[in-house]
């Protein structure tokens, strides 16, 4: 699972500097993978200035609301890749 992967690059990054884009599409989830996001979500909180999802719409409501809610960060979700990648660069 790639997701665990996310934070050993992410925390060697300067704090408040990473643009995360996370695309969904296609993906499935399990109680798994749900924890694995949320442990990564938390860990690497310090490091991340935006988050964005794609591919989203599959993700299950109850695990997008209990990952903001445990990570206490907020996950935009866009339709497109393209979408997400201008929010990102924006600012």
């Amino acid at each position: 699972m790639i997701c665990r992967e996310v934070p050993n690059f992410v925390t060697t990054l300067p704090r408040g500097s990473a643009l995360l884009l996370s695309d969904f599409t296609g993906a499935s989830f399990d109680e798994e993978a749900m924890r694995v996001m949320k442990e990564a979500a938390v860990f690497d909180k310090s490091h991340v200035k935006k988050s964005a999802w794609v591919g989203a719409e599959n993700f299950p409501k109850v695990f997008s609301e209990s990952l903001r809610s445990f990570s206490r960060r907020e996950f935009p979700a866009f339709k497109t890749r393209e979408e997400a990648l201008a929010w990102l660069a924006k600012d």
